[in-house]
């Protein structure tokens, strides 16, 4: 696992990711469509280390050239549409990015016979469900455009693995949070930017809905060992969860950013407006503990005293 492709290099998760193999002196090759000035990849200056291929994953030509010209042993496809909201909004852009970018991506990989290929999926891709908390092997259901996106992600993954016994691995995450993320209709960086801006806390559900939250480097450490794990029998072709297995509902997530930041007299606004969310959702990660021997290293709490002072320095509050 030396020369790595990134797809998605410039979001949160990517450019901890980029970061991380950066540090272990990997020879990193990003796919990035758009340049943001204030993603993470961009201001820490990594983006000035490693090699940029400029395109879309709607688009194979780019694809060919990064796996191809770099001769990429490794691939983490993290690149997605990923905001449910916009989700609802543009199904078709959605599904472009989220679907077709999977399958010519992987195509491009059978192709040149990468040795390594980890596809970021989602809880989403479960679908609701009465039983909690999901497992592996429960059904993929995604019935809303996002969580339909990324069953067929998942699905899609999972084909090219077994149908040409490619060394894939698919990640299924919760609510991933941390430095870097700029999606501020995210619970999280939305609770911290509007305490320290001094704005109104909105939230569009009831905040009684249970999820998941992953601190980004857990996230990054689950990603490196289903990497290295990708083409063993019994891990090819896998799903797997990874979770803290500590649920918390939107307003216990509120409260403990507020906690954290010496902001509790603050009460939130609940507008109750979300569609098509799933009111209650998380995951088993045994799976991941028995065969990858991953467990999460961060509580909420910590996670956050890491994620706050980022966002203090990002929006000039210290």
């Amino acid at each position: 696992m030396n020369k790595i492709l990134v797809t998605g290099a410039t979001g949160m998760v990517g450019s901890s990711l980029v970061r991380r193999l950066l540090e272990q002196q990997k020879h990193v090759v990003a796919l990035v469509q758009d340049w943001d000035t204030q993603s993470e990849l961009v201001r820490s200056g990594d983006i000035q280390k490693i090699n940029v291929v400029n395109g879309a994953l709607e688009d194979i030509a780019p694809l060919r050239r990064a796996i191809g010209k770099f001769e990429i042993d490794t691939v983490f496809h993290l690149g997605a549409q990923t905001i449910v909201g916009t989700a609802l909004r543009n199904p078709l852009e959605t599904f472009e990015a989220n679907i077709r970018g999977t399958y010519q991506l992987l195509e491009v990989c059978r192709e040149q016979n990468v040795e390594r290929i980890v596809v970021a999926s989602s809880d989403k891709a479960y679908g609701d469900s009465p039983v909690l908390p999901y497992t592996e092997d429960m059904p993929l259901q995604g019935l809303h455009p996002y969580d339909a996106s990324k069953t067929c992600t998942d699905i899609i993954a999972q084909t090219y693995a077994h149908t040409y016994n490619m060394p894939i691995t698919i990640a299924r995450c919760g609510n991933i949070y941390g430095a870097g993320d700029l999606n501020w209709s995210r619970i999280i960086p939305g609770t911290i930017k509007a305490t320290l801006e001094n704005q109104p806390i909105r939230l569009r559900s009831d905040g009684s809905m249970q999820r998941d939250y992953l601190f980004v480097e857990d996230v990054i450490d689950a990603f490196l060992e289903l990497a290295k794990a990708s083409p063993r029998d019994g891990i090819r072709g896998h799903g797997f969860n990874f979770s803290p297995e500590k649920p918390f509902t939107v307003l216990e997530i509120v409260n403990a950013v507020l906690q954290t930041m010496n902001a509790q007299h603050l009460t939130p606004i609940i507008e109750n407006t979300a569609k098509f969310e799933i009111q209650h959702q998380y995951l088993d990660s045994s799976k991941a503990k028995r065969l990858l021997g991953w467990t999460a290293a961060h509580t909420l709490q910590t996670g956050l005293e890491r994620t706050i002072p980022w966002y203090k320095k990002l929006l000039g509050a210290l």
